[in-house]
């Protein structure tokens, strides 16, 4: 049975209040959810009272669960048709959707694209391997095994995209292989948070996991002051970054891991060597739109700098690179946000 994770964030959000403001001035309030993407949602934005605030968590929170309802690829949705849906029935008839997952799946294309298919909603036989060898790892450590390289090459034969047949008219989705599933997990928690940024007022802050979104500035028109978290030390911030109307993405290998003969395995997977990546300890991307940031971070994280380099111009965005030895690279952009101490 698979083990439910709640993760920490990859992120965490510092607020610094500003003092002496006037009881009639927007206060801030706090939502946190802990039942989407498996992962703790942390809303944060100003409102004139609570009850104001409180109407704009309901929604999010229910376009969240919705979100999280069409993109789980575990679990069969309480109506309609999901990830699961189109898995179920790879190699058989067209799955009928919601426009939401064509959406999805379409941004999956051009990922897949942009990245030179290092980010590939495909991966799924491959990575639904790595996903057996954790859960046992987590629930029967003395049973913990890695996938051989036979059975991951085999895999990664059922991974091309052309595999994918997405027909936007009639709304409907088939994996033409038998073998072959999609695994959105490095792309469906940015593409949601862009979503649901799209439906919040001014003002706002959206966390899910990995991926904050800001929309605007504070109401008195400073920025928000967003902490990064320390892959050594996830308790703690590494950084602080300055930033309004953008994006702050983080991959990393301190999350979903699992130990096997005294080494720890992560979950972002190359897809070359079919295991999992050793460029970086963590790359951090800020950009605008949490939809590009969750690609770039994950695409970033399985290549070199100079490479991930390029691929950022193309998007006008920055990262920070954090090597397994602590050191850090930062474009310009990057370096010109980090607020001194």
């Amino acid at each position: 049975m698979k083990r439910f994770l709640i993760t920490v964030l990859c992120l965490l959000i510092v607020i610094i209040p500003t003092l002496g403001c006037k009881s009639t001035e927007p206060s801030l309030y706090t939502a946190t959810f802990y039942d989407v993407f498996d992962t703790v949602t942390v809303l944060r934005g100003y409102a004139s009272d609570k009850s104001e605030f409180d109407q704009v968590a309901d929604h999010i929170h229910t376009l969240l669960l919705e979100y999280h309802s069409l993109y789980d690829i575990y679990h069969d949705p309480e109506k309609g048709n999901n990830l699961k849906t189109i898995n179920d029935n790879a190699g058989s008839e067209p799955v009928p959707v919601d426009s939401r997952i064509i959406d999805l799946l379409l941004f999956c294309k051009e990922t897949d694209i942009f990245t030179d298919h290092k980010v590939n909603a495909m991966l799924g036989p491959v990575l639904s391997l790595w996903h057996d060898a954790r859960t046992m790892a987590l629930d029967d450590p003395a049973k913990a095994f890695l996938p051989s390289s036979d059975v991951l090459s085999e895999a990664a034969k059922h991974t091309d995209f052309s595999l994918l047949e997405i027909d936007e008219n009639a709304l409907t989705v088939r994996i033409t292989d038998p073998s072959a599933c999609l695994d959105v997990g490095a792309i469906a928690k940015g593409f949601t948070v862009q979503r649901a940024l799209e439906q919040l007022p001014e003002g706002y802050l959206l966390s899910l996991g990995g991926n904050i979104a800001v929309k605007g500035s504070k109401p008195d028109g400073s920025v928000w002051n967003v902490g990064i978290q320390d892959p050594f030390d996830p308790s703690s911030i590494s950084l602080v970054v300055a930033v309004s109307d953008v994006s702050v993405v983080t991959s990393g290998d301190y999350q979903r891991t699992f130990s096997f003969n005294g080494k720890e395995y992560h979950h972002i997977i190359d897809p070359i060597t079919l295991f999992p990546s050793e460029y970086w300890k963590s790359v951090t991307v800020i950009c605008n739109g949490s939809s590009i940031g969750d690609a770039l971070s994950t695409a970033l994280f399985l290549m070199d700098k100079e490479e991930g380099t390029r691929l950022l111009e193309q998007f006008d965005a920055d990262a920070m690179w954090v090597t397994s030895d602590g050191v850090r690279y930062y474009t310009d952009g990057f370096s010109a946000l980090i607020k001194n101490p």
